[in-house]
């Protein structure tokens, strides 16, 4: 386009808008593919346990304390590889997890609570014999609160 003519945007040399849908005004999304959520949800729980860290109500978080964590989280990542496989047998897995989750102690209380809350949630799908679909729920949301402190450890 030459400096001396005036931008006329979309329209023809008529002075009529060119036919189809006006494409100046459609709003365009950013393209997002699975990977880019992958990758943002392992952002957000490899973040969790810093967020939940910093957000208790004790001000020092000792480097005995953080092992500690970690040799629970290993425990429990060890606890839950144990057993038939999950999408084969959920009744015979579930049963499999609830003896070495009960057995396993730790001194950081979140993380006691979200173990405890996984062995009685596969204890209810045992019992269940896998037809309570409330137990199904509470499996999912027990092994959320332990990645969010364990990420990868109920996964």
């Amino acid at each position: 386009m030459k400096a001396s003519q005036p931008d006329r945007g979309c329209l023809l040399s008529s002075g009529a808008p060119p036919p189809g849908p006006d494409v100046r005004a459609r709003r365009l999304e950013p393209q997002r593919s699975p990977r880019t959520a992958v990758l943002a949800l392992a952002a957000g729980l490899l973040a969790a346990p810093v967020l939940v860290a910093c957000s208790s109500g004790s001000a020092h978080t000792t480097a005995s304390g953080s092992s500690a964590v970690s040799a629970t989280c290993t425990k429990v990542s060890a606890a839950l590889s144990d057993g038939p496989d999950p999408d084969a047998d959920p009744v015979g897995y579930a049963e499999a997890q609830i003896k070495p989750l009960r057995a396993i102690t730790t001194s950081d209380s979140a993380l006691r609570t979200a173990i405890s809350d996984l062995a009685t949630a596969y204890a209810g799908v045992f019992d269940s014999n896998g037809k309570n679909t409330a137990a199904s729920k509470a499996v999912t949301t027990a092994s959320k609160k332990v990645n969010a402190i364990c990420p990868g450890a109920a996964s």
